[in-house]
This record gives structure tokens, C-alpha cells and sequence, in this order.
């Protein structure tokens, strides 16, 4: 009776291991099959500063640069879910990603985790980037508002109207007496100026069309491109015009703005640089055969910019001579931001690229699949990214 029993237990035994091994090779991936960010194991990423990316471009004068470094290959860390495409550029701070959604969403999500934090929602698509300043996040939508939320918990502090969509990010700027003023341009023809305490208007500057883009600041100027094709200065002051400067077709990029010099790109397939106190454009550069809607990044010996060429553009500062090109399979909306010795860009293709800056010589890529047009975020050792697939992108360095 013993025997039997210990043969039966023998079977039940053996059964047990055959179903478990079953099991296992059932749910194996198949060779080559991609899994979902969500379903790996979180890596653990090296983050190498405290650094942040509070707004569109990193910081006042849009240049387009971070601080640190990045390696030469990048892990997919998360993604995190909205229920629409992703136009928005990503802001970084305090541990904190917000970003905006076309599900009218602005989302404020765990930069290690990947988790949601708060959400709040407005009454239209927002393709603004967010401006994450003294605690409060400012950022414009579709439904013509500009919004100020708090940057810990999304509650509303005010609503501020203009007359049109909002597409651009906002920027700030100090007031005479330190207070904080948010610029942002809107679809009716105006650049606003808005107390951040209050939400009232302080001044604004009519154009002759449409502020697609944002302005930049420096100089206690903003500049910003307009689709009446002008270059315009305004002095932060009061709001008074301090030049214009022909362009020579509609702007639609963000420019940036660095020692009284202009950078930016047209519809009519010209990049170029303008100086402000002549009042002129400096140098133009035709090697493309499309429109610039990329806003540029701006090197110490360069200036790199992506347009619907498909390729990424990297020129001279002073003379505005190529130096090299990076061939992409898509147009190239997304703007590139330059970190250490590599440009990091999105296209619509549907890849997020990494090119090295001495160069142009492709570093690393990742396939998402479907369009990236949100232009990359880098800080703290990270690179986040928004796409048109409804998702955002976290990726790091693996230690």
C-alpha cells in the first residue's frame, strides 16, 4: 500500500512539473517579438545631475540645450498612457514630467515611475508645451486659454483668455519690481502678457497674423517669428515694437535667440540668421527643398534644426554653412536638442534619433512606429519624448 501511494505521488509530481514547463513555453515571446515597456522590468537608470527642462527648449532663449551628458545607447525606461496624440514637448522638474495630450489633458507624471501624479482638463487639444516656473505650470490649448495650475497637485489658480488657439509654449520674464510675467502668442494675431499671480493682462503686441511658435527671451526682448512672415522684437518693458525684420514667408518655428542674433526657419525652405540691432538678416541657407517648422538648437560653433526635407541640418554659426546632414525616413517637425557630443530628435517616422553633433553620424535609435512630431525633453540623465501613438517615452542610461 506504501509503494502505491508513493507511486501515485510520484505522478502527481511529475504531472505538476510537465504542466508548469507547459505553461512557460506558452507564454515565451516568440524570437524578435517586442514587448511592451510597461510589461519589462523597470531597469535601473543612472541619473547624473539634479538637473531640469522647465519649459519648450530648456530655457529662456529656446537654444535647445542640455546640461550633462548621454551615452551612446539609451533603455526604454516607461511609457505612460493618454487617450490621443501627443503634439506637446515635454517640461522636467522636480522629479515631476508634465506634458500636454490632443485628449485635452495636461499630465503631471512620476519621472522615475512612469506614474500618473494628477491631471487636469481643459476644453480642447493641447499642443503647447508646458512652462514649469516657481512652482506653477503655464500652458496654453486649443480653447484659446492659458492656464495656471499648480504644479503639485493640478489644481487651477486662473484661466486667462485670448481670441484664438493657443499652439506655441509660453515663456516668462521678471517685471520691473520681480513680480512674474508669462508670455505666450495666440492664433488672434497677439503676443500676451499676463501677471502670473492674478492672471490679468499686462500688455500686448499685435501682429498681422497668426504666433504659431513661442517667444524667446533675453535682453529684456522677446522675439518671435509670426506667419506674416516677420521677425519681430518687443521690448518686454511695455510691449512696444523694437524692430521687425522680413523673413520672407511665414514663420511657424520658435526662434531662438542668443547675443542679439536670430535663429530661425521659414515655409519658403530658408534658414536663417538675423541681427538685431542692424535689423537685417545675416545669412540664409537654402539646402533644403522643404519648410523648417523645427525650432533650432544652438551649439557653441552651431546650429542644428530638422526639417520636412526629412533630414536633420546642421550649419555654421557665423557663416551659415552646412557642415553636415542626417538622413531620416520622415519629415522632421520635432526639435533637436543638443546634449554633450550628441543631438537627440524625433521624426515621422516614427524613430527618435541620437547623431553625434562633430559629425552627423548616427549614434543610436529607437522604433516607436508612429510619428514623433513633440520634441525631446533631456534632463537629470533622461530623454522624454511624446508621440503620436497617444504615449509618453521615458528612456535612460542602464547602469
Amino acid at each position: 500500500m506504501k509503494n502505491a501511494n508513493r507511486i501515485v505521488l510520484a505522478i502527481v509530481v511529475i504531472v505538476a512539473v510537465c504542466v508548469l514547463f507547459a505553461v512557460l513555453i506558452i507564454n515565451r515571446p516568440e524570437s524578435g517579438e517586442k514587448q511592451a515597456v510597461t510589461e519589462s522590468p523597470k531597469p535601473k537608470v543612472t541619473v547624473d545631475d539634479r538637473s531640469s527642462w522647465p519649459m519648450f527648449r530648456g530655457e529662456h532663449s529656446l537654444l535647445g540645450r542640455a546640461s550633462g551628458t548621454l551615452p551612446d545607447s539609451l533603455a526604454a525606461v516607461w511609457k505612460f498612457k493618454t487617450n490621443d496624440s501627443i503634439k506637446s514637448s515635454p517640461a522636467i522638474v522636480d522629479d515631476l514630467v508634465f506634458v500636454g495630450s490632443s485628449d485635452d489633458n495636461i499630465y503631471a507624471i512620476d519621472l522615475e515611475s512612469g506614474q500618473q501624479v494628477w491631471t487636469y482638463e481643459t476644453t480642447d487639444a493641447i499642443e503647447a508645451s508646458p512652462c514649469v516656473v516657481e512652482g506653477f505650470v503655464f500652458i496654453g490649448s486649443l480653447d484659446g486659454f492659458l492656464y495656471a495650475l499648480d504644479a503639485k497637485d493640478g489644481s487651477l489658480k486662473w484661466k486667462y483668455q485670448t481670441d484664438g488657439q493657443i499652439l506655441g509654449a509660453a515663456n516668462w520674464t521678471r517685471s520691473p519690481d520681480g513680480r512674474i510675467w508669462i508670455l505666450v502668442g495666440s492664433y488672434d494675431n497677439k503676443l500676451h502678457c499676463v501677471d502670473s499671480t492674478n492672471g490679468k493682462v499686462v500688455w500686448t503686441y499685435e501682429t498681422d497674423n497668426y504666433i504659431n511658435g513661442s517667444p524667446a527671451v533675453s535682453d529684456r526682448k522677446a522675439v518671435f517669428g509670426g506667419c506674416d512672415a516677420l521677425i519681430h522684437v518687443v521690448s518686454l518693458i511695455d510691449g512696444s515694437r523694437v524692430a521687425q525684420i522680413d523673413s520672407g514667408s511665414y514663420i511657424a518655428a520658435s526662434a531662438a535667440f542668443l547675443d542679439g542674433e536670430v535663429y530661425v526657419g521659414n515655409y519658403d525652405n530658408i534658414f536663417m540668421k538675423a541681427d538685431i540691432a542692424a535689423g537685417k538678416v545675416v545669412w540664409q541657407y537654402a539646402g533644403s527643398d522643404a519648410p523648417f517648422f523645427s525650432s533650432p538648437a544652438v551649439g557653441e560653433n552651431v546650429v542644428v534644426f530638422g526639417g520636412r526635407d526629412e533630414r536633420v541640418h546642421c550649419v555654421g554659426r557665423d557663416d551659415g554653412k552646412v557642415v553636415w546632414t542626417f538622413q531620416t525616413r520622415g519629415e522632421v517637425d520635432s526639435s533637436p536638442v543638443i546634449c554633450g557630443d550628441k543631438v537627440v530628435v524625433g521624426s515621422e517616422d516614427g524613430r527618435l534619433y541620437m547623431i553625434r553633433l562633430s559629425d552627423g553620424s548616427g549614434v543610436w535609435s529607437y522604433e516607436i512606429g508612429q510619428p514623433i512630431t513633440s520634441s525631446p525633453a533631456v534632463a537629470r540623465g533622461m530623454v522624454v519624448v511624446g508621440c503620436d501613438d497617444g504615449y509618453v517615452y521615458a528612456f535612460g542610461a542602464i547602469q
